[in-house]
């Protein structure tokens, strides 16, 4: 069971790298834009102010990721010997899509306190600081690589709030989570949910509330709609998104889709 690689292959992510190198002055982020952003301290010192005002004063090697649009700013002196390399983030569906939407505001991490990402965290900083050819879009496919890397690690975490991510970092509930993920238009009952589990119905119903936050049903609910989004940013007839989510008609998808968003499926793709 791969639970990543399944999320992944409904909501991918595109990065774009944007600076390299030498960084001094101020750059601000206002969270306007539709995208989030990952930035890399390779060396020197860095201040980040957070929307909430915030200070933090970074002064070893340091991940800072934003997987969806942030106001935060990036702050450093002449005398810094600031190295930083920044990636705008674009997850397939647009920034309230089910994956960036499971994943935490912002992390701040260390770099040496997630070795798994060294390697590849070198070889993108040999090609930000060298002068290749192709090296902005090898830079490019190494912050996606960094992004599903970072992901890996945040799975592997346990100290997690209630969602979709600590569902899946749930040893009896990646199962059944990982089922709906694959195969949406199945009329998934809490019965077939819970075997996958291992669990009794009330146990199962119960634990999955407390980790992911909501009840099974409404999860899948919740799921379904925002490949509905998806597909919808892609331009798919409405009829065959029905199908493929497990409504019976667009009607029933439309239904479904209001009392999650507020909205019908025309006026949300606009």
């Amino acid at each position: 069971m791969d639970r990543l690689s399944t999320l992944l292959s409904h909501f991918g992510v595109n990065a774009g790298t944007f600076h390299s190198g030498t960084f001094c002055g101020t750059t601000a982020f206002d969270g306007s834009q539709a995208c989030g952003h990952l930035h890399l301290l390779q060396g020197g010192e860095l201040t980040l102010k957070l929307a909430d005002e915030r200070s933090l004063h970074i002064t070893e090697p340091t991940l800072i990721f934003f997987p969806r649009p942030y106001r935060h700013r990036l702050f450093a002196d002449d005398n810094s010997g600031t190295q930083l390399v920044c990636a705008s983030l674009d997850f397939d569906g647009g920034a309230g899509n089910a994956l960036a939407a499971a994943l935490p505001d912002f992390l701040v991490l260390k770099l040496d306190e997630i070795p798994t990402l060294g390697s590849t965290l070198q070889w993108l900083f040999d090609e930000a600081f060298a002068g290749t050819c192709g090296r902005e879009a090898v830079m490019d496919r190494l912050f996606e690589l960094v992004v599903i890397l970072l992901l890996r690690h945040i799975l592997s975490s346990r100290n997690q709030q209630p969602g979709m991510m600590a569902g899946l970092a749930d040893p009896r509930l990646a199962r059944p989570l990982n089922l709906m993920h694959e195969a949406p238009g199945k009329p998934w009952s809490v019965a077939e949910l819970s075997a996958a589990a291992n669990m009794s119905r009330a146990s199962f119903a119960e634990h999955f509330k407390r980790v992911v936050g909501q009840a099974p049903v409404d999860y899948l609910v919740s799921w379904r709609i925002s490949l509905a989004q998806k597909r919808l940013r892609e331009g798919k007839p409405i009829a065959l998104i029905a199908e493929e989510v497990g409504y019976e008609s667009p009607s029933a998808l439309a239904r479904a889709f209001r009392r999650k968003t507020g909205v019908s499926p025309r006026e949300w793709r606009g």
